[in-house]
């Protein structure tokens, strides 16, 4: 009795020795890749920094379904979106951040942006060039779903934002997107299944989706079969973080987890960001990078929207300007 006793005392101790800490980073559709690689290179940087090893779980899909998967009980320590919406969220509706998570880290505690561009097929047959292209008569335009995704929600908003900028009116930003959504055959759930019906399904004439995810597409697939086409006019679309604190509380992991947020600031995580073509936040880093990233005339959606609040209020909210629109 007494050997057996050891013996399953050796063995708990021996588990507790080498209990692996895990964190889960609950992200957006088209952040695979980039994720992959920061990971990679954490992990490293906290083994050489503490000597612990540690595992980074990832899950993947539509921002907004994301983040109410994190509301309903996934156990994310932190939350990487495409949107400030899809964070607020989980201060609103489960008190999971803090209402201010977002002065937490620098650039509103987004270390990456992007931007919405167009893909076309080699040789941009129906001369797409402008965001005036798209609402002509037999253009067939892919976007996610914006009730469903952050990537399409930024494609909707820098389509209704280039009117403004322009120096058109609500009224004709609404008419605008009215003559976009009916050049919509098909709306995916997020980013990566628009990119699937787009480039493997061959459907329509023009990806609207991140610069991240258009360099990925030409880099996995080739130029020879599509290009990239820079409207002078686009959203700047900012990538934040934050812990989810009442997770990190429970599983104690907010050491690690905000060591894991803090990381992304590095010379080495602003490197890799730049190496998936998701522009730098970190001044040095902007400006080591900028010969990889093209000059656009940006607005942001507190600019010509007010806030993110606001924007889903009038647009995405149920009855809203894009329900009103695409019913039609």
């Amino acid at each position: 009795m007494f050997r057996f006793a050891a013996t399953l005392a050796g063995l708990l101790f021996a588990g507790s020795v080498f209990a692996e800490t895990s964190i889960l980073n609950v992200s957006y559709d088209v952040s695979r890749e980039f994720y992959k690689d920061f990971n990679e290179a954490f992990v490293k940087d906290w083994k050489n920094k503490t000597g612990e090893v540690i595992k980074i779980n990832q899950s993947h899909g539509g921002s907004t379904k994301q983040a109410r998967a994190v509301i309903d009980g996934l156990q994310a320590d932190i939350i990487s979106m495409n949107q400030s919406l899809d964070i607020d969220i989980l201060h609103e509706r489960g008190k999971l951040v803090p209402a201010d998570w977002q002065k937490r880290l620098p650039a509103n505690s987004s270390p990456t942006a992007s931007t919405t561009v167009f893909l076309v097929r080699k040789g941009n047959p129906k001369k797409i060039k402008e965001w005036d292209d798209l609402v002509k008569p037999g253009v067939g335009i892919i976007l996610p779903n914006p009730k469903t995704s952050g990537n399409g929600r930024y494609s909707y908003l820098a389509a209704w934002g280039s009117v403004i900028k322009n120096g058109g009116s609500e009224k004709e930003a609404q008419e605008f997107i009215r003559k976009f959504f009916k050049n919509v055959p098909v709306l995916d759930g997020g980013g990566r299944g628009a990119t699937t019906t787009f480039v493997q399904r061959g459907i329509g004439d023009v990806l609207l989706t991140f610069e991240s995810e258009v360099s990925l597409i030409l880099n996995e697939i080739g130029g020879d079969q599509f290009e990239v086409v820079y409207p002078s006019i686009s959203v700047l679309a900012e990538n934040p973080i934050s812990l989810v604190d009442k997770v990190v509380d429970k599983r104690k992991t907010r050491k690690v987890a905000q060591a894991y947020l803090d990381f992304h600031y590095s010379d080495e995580a602003q490197a890799l960001a730049a190496k998936h073509h998701l522009r730098p936040r970190a001044p040095e880093a902007i400006a080591k990078h900028s010969d990889k990233f093209k000059a656009v005339d940006f607005f942001t959606i507190d600019e010509i929207f007010g806030s993110w609040a606001n924007a889903q209020k009038v647009h995405f909210a149920d009855g809203g300007l894009f329900d009103q629109i695409y019913a039609k």
